[in-house]
């Protein structure tokens, strides 16, 4: 039987019955709850590889293996809401997100180790086909996964600054295991000449990962169940699910604090798509960094994310989400500006070991920026799917973070595809990606450069403004949730 910190050792399953108090999970279920971020972060951390891999090495242009992406994660975060509200209307011995979660995990390793294997000859046609099914596969599986996942955090706690803690535990799991898998792809699979530009260490490398990750979704299953199942279910049969669908949909964008986290994170995910999709090129082309080096850049990158996990909380004591978030927005895309601007326009223009300090401090910005950003988004929508609860008087928590998850992938992969077009706008040479040390043009690399950072950086700065009349304050959501308490109070009397 789960028992919550505070509450004098009352069990999880009466505090949630009773409606009282504030939810606070013991540690031991924050840890094993954190280890399922390794789907959402052994996803993301290969995302880099696919573009690369699809156009540099297999020889893809740059527009097909955009919009193939764009299309994938499109069709992919049309079906969040769905797998959004079919997790809120489960019910079962194991709670209403497990499982889901245990469907999702095997199938998202299959696809992805896939994706990595492309049969050999394929046309670019069928290469094509390929990458968009695997790619597709791979996101709605994850999706499965994820969405419960993120709502099952949210749903772990009712408290403004708990659910930060719990964010902060989920993205300090996604450091390490991300560390781990940048160590495995830069110091094991494609260490040594060539690097990125081997195709015969893709598959090796992608069934591995597929691996890693489905381990770790098994083992936050395993080690969560009992807390889960003591949380709220729904306690009558939901209507069939494309009967309700439609109306909770419309009823979530009535939602004005769900409209503004949805689009400001549309825009902010879009900037983050860009400049993921051309990182590998710019490094490898404009800089000139070797594979050991560019691992190098991505740890300081997952430091920046790891200052920001302890920080994010610190923050919140003096500060409001909405504060913390903007500072985030405003250093992402300050560190976007600075360097890439320099280089393009030709006034600073480093490459190799001597570019290396100055991309670690543009990494670390990067890093501890979005780690504001991504820990307090989440604990920003649990406050949205309250205060959706109290307007309406339904918890939506699975479709409220499928919103955010669908906003993210969806703008992600216009990011992808943005980055793609940009290559062959570029006319970025493809036949040089196999080829070591290879010399292009100088207009198309500060072209690129400038791509790589001012694009991107201009799609946060909308996102930030839309952000901007975003309103639930501390105060605000202490008086959503007292309100809550009593509802629940009065209804299990």
């Amino acid at each position: 039987m789960a028992v919550v910190e505070g509450l004098g050792g009352v069990p999880a399953e009466t505090q949630a019955a009773q409606g009282v108090g504030a939810l606070k999970p013991p540690g031991g279920v924050k840890f094993f709850y954190s280890v399922g971020q390794f789907v959402e972060s052994g996803y993301l951390a290969i995302n880099t590889f696919i573009f690369f891999y699809y156009t540099a090495v297999l020889g893809l242009s740059g527009s097909m293996v955009g919009v193939a992406l764009a299309i994938s994660m499109t069709v992919d975060a049309a079906l969040d809401p769905l797998i959004g509200s079919w997790s809120d209307s489960v019910r079962s011995r194991f709670g209403r997100r497990l499982p889901v979660m245990l469907v999702a995990a095997p199938l998202t390793m299959v696809t992805m180790g896939l994706l990595f294997a492309p049969p050999s000859g394929l046309t670019p046609l069928l290469l094509f086909v390929w990458l968009t099914l695997t790619k597709g596969g791979v996101r709605a599986f994850a999706s499965m996964y994820n969405i419960p996942y993120f709502a099952l955090g949210g749903e772990m706690s009712d408290d403004y600054v708990e659910r930060s803690r719990i964010v902060s535990y989920r993205l300090l799991s996604g450091i390490l295991v991300s560390v781990l898998i940048t160590a495995m792809a830069y110091s094991l699979f494609f260490a040594g000449e060539g690097g990125l530009q081997r195709a015969e260490s893709y598959p090796a490398f992608g069934w591995a990962i597929a691996a890693l990750v489905l381990v770790g979704g098994l083992i936050c299953c395993a080690g969560v169940w009992r807390y889960a199942v003591a949380l709220p279910q729904p306690t009558a049969a939901p209507a069939p699910l494309m009967r309700r669908f439609v109306g909770e949909v419309a009823e979530m964008l009535r939602n004005r604090t769900f409209v503004i986290l949805f689009l400001s994170m549309l825009l902010f995910a879009s900037g983050v798509g860009v400049h993921q999709a051309l990182s590998s090129h710019a490094y490898v082309f404009v800089w000139k960094v070797r594979p050991e080096t560019i691992q190098l850049i991505t740890y300081v990158y997952l430091a920046g994310i790891l200052v920001g996990v302890p920080l994010t909380p610190a923050l919140l004591r003096h500060m409001e989400k909405k504060t913390v978030a903007a500072l985030g927005f405003g250093l992402v895309a300050a560190g976007w500006i600075v360097l890439p601007g320099l280089r393009g326009l030709g006034l600073f223009a480093p490459i190799g070991a001597a570019a290396l300090p100055w991309l670690s401090l543009t990494a670390l910005v990067f890093g501890l920026a979005s780690g504001l950003v991504f820990i307090v988004f989440p604990s920003m929508m649990a406050d949205a799917a309250e205060e959706h609860e109290q307007l309406h008087g339904a918890r939506r928590e699975g479709l409220f973070f499928s919103g955010l998850g669908f906003a993210g992938k969806a703008s992600n992969g216009m990011g992808l595809m943005i980055g793609g077009f940009a290559l062959d706008l570029l006319r970025f040479p493809r036949e040089m990606g196999r080829q070591v040390n290879a010399v292009v043009p100088e207009d198309v690399l500060a072209h690129l450069t400038l791509a790589w950072g001012w694009v991107p950086a201009v799609l946060v700065g909308l996102g930030a403004l839309v952000f901007a009349p975003y309103a639930i304050t501390r105060a605000r959501h202490e008086q959503i949730t007292a309100e809550l308490r009593l509802r629940r109070a009065a209804a299990a009397d």
